[in-house]
């Protein structure tokens, strides 16, 4: 197995950009809780910090898109470092606006602005990995690297963010994610041998090579699922370990759901699959569905945590295969645009998950709620079988045959 994720970071440029997007990557699992825990430290009020740091996520969502376009058309390098500019500068005068006592609008302003400015640094790092790549095999062990790379992110981000914050200052988790996000965004920037070619338009060039809608509409509602599961998923497992008196376990329930993911994507980079990434999308988000369905009958803490980690195992297959499809299907101009679909996607289905779910705890308990994450990935598999996604040949493989 390890030797075929050696195979790939062996490749001249590889890990040092990998590891550059993996630190600029950080802020993303840090800044959400790093602004609930400032706010509510410095205002006393949870229901302000988590409308600021709503701010934040839904103006990143929002224009994540568009960062893709842009780097797709101008490149990495001047996109991302005028982005990572923008934010970093937001970002601290948030802070300072925190800080000070500043005006509520003023902070939630600032918050928006720094969300939409939040470089969409793991798109370009996929993008990086299909440029250097030549094969197709070896881009789904790249992205199967990738989908472990942000497992330990979401591990890492919110322990390290929560310590800092806690044990030395309230803004030192905050400023620790601005660091990190500049520093890593920036190296990446500069790497320019295994940046992928801008796509600049001239003037007589006809019009842009159109999206492939009915093959990226579903996959983007297979990341919307995705994102409904997560948001369901964390409020649930919460309150149901609350309602057997052991609250303190909701981490490590909840970690366990995170290892099965990690296992199954660091197995899935390692095999050469016979079928394409579009049958796994598949057969992917309905075994998350089916293995939700059960959590609802559930009342041991044992079997719970039997369960997550074998629902767990679907994840990050399915987010792979995903992302693998949607390589294939996208034209190159529009590859990072492509990939900042499906983490917009994503990104949006967490808040109301996480809402939903919440809804049905306070009117039905906690058991009731893991329903809320069942019919999100029966959604995602409604979706995706209904539209008949065409199989597809590996974009490199048809590059040699040219």
């Amino acid at each position: 197995m390890f030797s075929t994720y050696r195979r790939v970071l062996t490749v001249p440029g590889a890990w040092p950009f990998s590891l550059a997007g993996f630190v600029g990557r950080l802020p993303i699992s840090m800044v959400g809780l790093g602004i609930v825990l400032l706010v509510s430290e410095r205002s006393g009020s949870y229901a302000l910090a988590g409308t600021v740091a709503s701010a934040y996520l839904l103006a990143n969502a929002a224009f994540a898109i568009l960062h893709g376009r842009l780097v797709d058309r101008y490149g990495q390098w001047p996109v991302l470092p005028a982005a990572q500019t923008v934010f970093t500068v937001a970002l601290a005068l948030m802070i300072w606006a925190v800080e000070v006592g500043a005006p509520s609008l003023a902070v939630h302003a600032l918050a928006a602005v720094a969300g939409g400015s939040f470089p969409q640094v793991g798109s370009c790092v996929r993008a990086r990995w299909s440029h250097v790549l030549d094969d197709a095999t070896s881009v789904q062990t790249a992205y199967a690297f990738e989908g472990v790379v942000d497992e330990a992110l979401f591990v890492l981000g919110p322990t390290l963010v929560t310590f800092l914050a806690t044990s030395w200052h309230p803004v030192a988790g905050l400023v620790t994610a601005l660091a990190c996000g500049f520093l890593g965004t920036m190296a990446l920037s500069l790497q320019r041998g295994t940046e992928p070619p801008a796509h600049r338009r001239r003037r007589g060039d006809g019009p842009r090579a159109p999206l492939p809608w009915r093959t990226v509409a579903p996959l983007a509602v297979v990341c919307l699922s995705l994102g409904i599961v997560f948001g369901a998923t964390e409020v649930v497992t919460v309150a149901f370990t609350e309602e057997r008196g052991a609250k303190q376990l909701a981490g490590p329930l909840l970690g366990l759901w995170a290892v099965g993911s990690l296992v199954a994507g660091l197995v899935t980079g390692a095999v050469a699959w016979r079928r394409g990434p579009e049958v796994r999308v598949r057969w992917g988000i309905l075994a998350l569905a089916l293995t939700m369905l059960p959590l609802y009958l559930v009342d041991s803490l044992a079997v719970m945590a039997l369960l997550l980690l074998l629902g767990g195992v679907a994840i990050s297959p399915t987010l792979i295969a995903t992302l693998s499809t949607m390589e294939r299907v996208v034209p190159p101009a529009r590859l990072t645009e492509g990939m900042a679909i499906l983490h917009t996607g994503m990104a949006i289905g967490v808040a109301p998950g996480a809402a939903l779910a919440g809804i049905v705890i306070d009117a039905r308990g906690a058991s009731p709620a893991y329903l809320v994450a069942a019919a999100a990935g029966l959604l995602g598999a409604a979706a995706v079988w209904a539209a008949r996604i065409p199989a597809t040949e590996p974009r490199h493989v048809v590059a040699t045959r040219a």
